[in-house]
């Protein structure tokens, strides 16, 4: 339940989900969660580093290894996510006529 907790908090998921591909620094991850104040982000950066999710290196901050194996356990969600934002887009449209 405490993972539940944290990946539910606002931003978190943002926040692993821009560090998916490589390090980023914190006004990379501001500018690209658009909306999110600095101080959430250096909450959110706090909470995520103290539970062993990212950590802090030279080039900003990047995905852990648990934070790699979390990156992939998510995986299936993401699949899932495009296949039933596929079927709204379908569900929003007009039947054409003939």
């Amino acid at each position: 339940m405490a993972a539940m907790d944290l990946f539910g908090r606002r931003w978190a998921l943002r926040i692993l989900w821009e560090l998916r591909s490589g390090p980023l620094g914190a006004r990379a991850l501001l500018a690209r969660c658009e909306g999110m104040s600095s101080s959430v982000l250096y909450q959110r950066l706090r909470e995520l580093t103290s539970s062993g999710i990212i950590a802090q290196s030279t080039e900003g901050y990047e995905l852990t290894r648990l934070g790699t194996a979390l990156s992939h356990a998510l995986r299936p969600l993401d699949e899932w996510a495009a296949i039933w934002a596929q079927e709204q887009e379908h569900e929003g449209e007009e039947p054409t006529e003939t």
